[in-house]
């Protein structure tokens, strides 16, 4: 379920900020949880969401541990069990979630450099491959990352159905790989011919990120195909909150690149803008694609 719990120990406590107005909260919450789903290693993770995690307990005033989940169902189901109450989703996942009764609220979405709200899902194939189109992937093996993944599972499964095509049938193999870092790794070793991924524009993608870090060239990679814009992802939590508490989270996240420019820097790079208020609502669009692959899966099942 969890792979890592990842405790930012005496030196979070010590930032913590002083409580001048004891909050009853924090008796029922001396400690609260955030989860991250796998999009890539847990040292990539620790490196970007920990000085992230620092600030949001010095501005909540109460011990922040990070966890890192083995897979996308596992920050779910730690929501759904109240073992994790503050959580980075994809769309898909919150979806899912949404769906199976997790009593959780959206509040927070990222947003790009231009302001707007959405990424998209893209497939990739090695450069120097003779890929030009989907169709020329037949009996090939496809790289998906994980069942609750948008731009890596439901929004790939979507744009291949409305091109005729059933990928359990059409490829050779369907491999999960488990992240969007472990997706371009299966291509970049063969064990793939062709992989989903996130694709924010020609300046930011997963892609480029694992190039950043030095895990990937992106000229070896091609795009052969690009969805529609997909709504970004939303950060949650429990509705069981305190309101002050949720209120303290969501201030402290809007307010990250005024109060924390260095850990909103890391955690994007400089190449997104700031969180923005967010709404279940606006993830209805999401959920409906859910359950449109859901059928799918039923139907050939």
């Amino acid at each position: 379920m969890i792979r890592r719990r990842l405790l930012l120990g005496s030196a979070l406590a010590a930032g913590f900020a002083p409580a001048l107005h004891a909050q009853p909260w924090r008796e029922r919450f001396p400690e609260i949880t955030f989860a991250v789903i796998p999009a890539e290693n847990a040292a990539g993770v620790l490196d970007r969401y920990g000085p992230f995690v620092a600030y949001l307990s010095r501005e909540i005033g109460t011990r922040v541990t990070l966890r890192i989940a083995n897979d996308y169902a596992a920050v779910i189901e730690g929501q759904r069990a109240g073992n994790i109450h503050v959580a980075m989703h994809g769309p898909a996942s919150f979806a899912r979630a949404l769906m199976s009764g997790v009593p959780i609220e959206a509040f927070a979405i990222e947003t790009n450099l231009d302001g707007s709200r959405g990424y998209y899902s893209v497939f990739y194939v090695r450069a120097d491959s003779p890929y030009r189109t989907l169709e020329d992937l037949r009996g090939r093996n496809l790289g998906l990352v994980d069942p609750n993944s948008a731009s890596g599972n439901n929004v790939p499964r979507f744009a291949l159905h409305n091109m005729g095509i059933d990928p359990e049938r059409f490829f050779g193999r369907v491999i999960y790989t488990g992240s969007h870092e472990n997706a371009v790794i299966a291509l970049q070793q063969g064990t793939v011919d062709v992989a989903a991924n996130w694709w924010n524009d020609e300046q930011e993608s997963n892609l480029l990120r694992m190039e950043r870090k030095g895990m990937a060239r992106a000229a070896d990679f091609r795009i052969i195909y690009k969805s529609d814009q997909i709504l970004n992802s939303p950060m949650t939590y429990l509705a069981s909150l305190p309101p002050e508490l949720k209120t303290a989270i969501r201030d402290a996240v809007l307010a990250l690149p005024q109060r924390d420019r260095a850990a909103f820097d890391r955690l994007y790079e400089g190449r997104q803008g700031p969180f923005a208020p967010v709404d279940n609502a606006a993830y209805q669009p999401i959920i409906e694609l859910n359950r449109f692959v859901d059928n799918l899966r039923r139907r050939r099942g």
